[in-house]
């Protein structure tokens, strides 16, 4: 994918090692494949966490490959994919606060809370990454398991899509998100049971249940 597209990748991100052409190339090179490899990933999330708002979705994206480019240009590729989530991950939730404050009159005298990181987190043995393909069948479109994670609360949207799209461990999930590796699973778990509900009352035929 190039440019801004916000077609997204059903699979995971592919890892792999740098060859050594791409080592010998120059940050502003690496940094051209960078951004077409995870820019429409990218845009998915914040168009997700900012409820459609295209402009606003680009406008972060952009400010964080140019904070990526202007502060880290000198970590290697892989280095770059965890650093660029966490930097847009903190403009998106500046973003939201900002947003909060100015639709609430008194939010000056409250404390704006916009993760629930700890409420009701659950004991949960950590789940494999799935690959977002075992959603689909013959049955379920690209554009309703999209539409399903937008009805995510966006936590859980950050979560699903840092981990099974991304491909990112809990750990490096959770700083990311700047959280608990517990938050990460409690979100996580709680995203794919919201998935799966979803997409079972979509199509009978991928099934309803949640226990994991």
């Amino acid at each position: 994918m190039t440019g801004f597209s916000i077609s997204m990748d059903l699979a995971p991100k592919q890892s792999g090692s740098e060859s050594s052409s791409a080592l010998k190339s120059t940050a502003e090179q690496r940094l051209k494949f960078f951004m077409q490899d995870v820019t429409g990933r990218a845009l998915v999330m914040m168009e997700n966490a900012t409820k459609g708002q295209h402009g606003i979705a680009m406008d972060l994206v952009q400010e964080a490959f140019i904070s990526l480019h202007k502060s880290y240009s000198d970590k290697s590729t892989e280095e770059w994919y965890p650093l660029f989530y966490t930097i847009l991950n903190n403009k998106l939730q500046d973003w939201r606060r900002k947003e909060a404050r100015r639709a609430s009159s008194f939010s000056f005298f409250k404390k704006i809370d916009l993760d629930s990181d700890e409420e009701e987190a659950l004991d949960i043995v950590d789940e494999s990454t799935p690959n977002p393909s075992v959603f689909l069948d013959q049955e379920v479109t690209v554009e309703e398991i999209q539409e399903a994670i937008k009805q995510l609360p966006v936590r859980q949207q950050q979560a699903f899509m840092l981990r099974a799209w991304e491909g990112f461990d809990t750990q490096t999930t959770a700083q990311i998100m700047n959280c608990t590796e517990g938050s990460v699973k409690t979100h996580y778990h709680r995203a794919i049971q919201g998935l799966r509900s979803t997409l079972a009352h979509l199509n009978p035929y991928t099934g309803g249940s949640t226990d994991e």
